[in-house]
């Protein structure tokens, strides 16, 4: 098997628990670009809440659970660039006294590539089936952004569909406030930013946004909704499937 026409996915918990269509959009996505998607059943958390609260003994024992989960040398694509720079750059310091784990975490990390980065090397806007007109905001998650660079993919891969009117809004790199636990420990300060990322995305004009980070998602819809307008936002994963002929989107239409 070619390690080029193979993936993992490692879905993260969010997209299991709260946004598992965001999951199945990205299988169709890659599955479009004739990849074959594998995904370990025994996957959870990666461990994410617990390290960046302190507690990295449980983070260590959540992330050595998974360790084995992927023995194929194919690489692993994660629908969040958060999560994604968890298992690339923190899974390994989680091992730095267990050699033969060490080892193991310093591989994996070495095959671990965020979603947009994967589809943007491999997707042609020949793909590309619907091509109406929408003003298009994209929102990344800080983390994603100084772990991965993962706001370069995704705006490459976004200007790539005909149709779409990329825009920028104000303060585009800030965070929207949720940042896990820092949304629970400082619920104020955390809606504050909210509020703030909420205005700059109306403000542009866009009528829809995307964003590769479901926990952004969670938090910033939840925000809308209490708000006088029709603006969501989408995984990216979701907003890629409607526009290009999957076989999903086909059956939809």
């Amino acid at each position: 098997m070619e390690t080029d026409t193979h993936v993992y996915l490692f879905a993260t918990c969010v997209v299991d628990l709260f946004s598992p269509q965001s999951g199945l959009d990205a299988v169709e996505v890659l599955e479009a670009l004739g990849v074959t998607v594998a995904f370990p059943r025994d996957q959870t958390c990666c461990g994410q809440p617990a390290y960046t609260t302190g507690f990295a003994d449980d983070a260590r024992r959540v992330a050595a659970a998974q360790l084995d989960l992927f023995p194929q040398p194919w690489p692993i694509v994660v629908p969040s660039g958060s999560c994604g720079g968890m298992l690339r750059h923190h899974w390994p310091r989680l091992f730095a006294d267990d050699p033969q784990r060490l080892a193991q975490a310093e591989a994996l990390a070495a095959r671990t590539v965020e979603f947009c980065d994967f589809v943007d090397t491999r997707l042609a806007a020949s793909q590309v089936a619907d091509t109406t007109p929408v003003r298009l905001a994209l929102h990344t998650s800080c983390t994603a952004r100084r772990e991965l660079a993962t706001h370069l993919a995704g705006r490459r891969l976004l200007a790539k569909l005909p149709g779409v009117e990329l825009l920028e809004p104000e303060h585009e790199a800030e965070c929207c406030g949720f940042g896990g636990t820092f949304a629970i420990k400082h619920p104020e300060i955390s809606a504050a930013m909210t509020e703030d990322k909420l205005d700059a995305l109306q403000a542009s004009g866009c009528a829809q946004f995307v964003s590769a980070d479901c926990g952004c998602l969670l938090n910033l819809n939840g925000a809308l909704e209490r708000r006088p307008t029709t603006l969501r936002g989408l995984h990216i994963a979701s907003f890629l499937r409607s526009r290009l002929a999957t076989r999903g989107a086909e059956q939809r239409r």
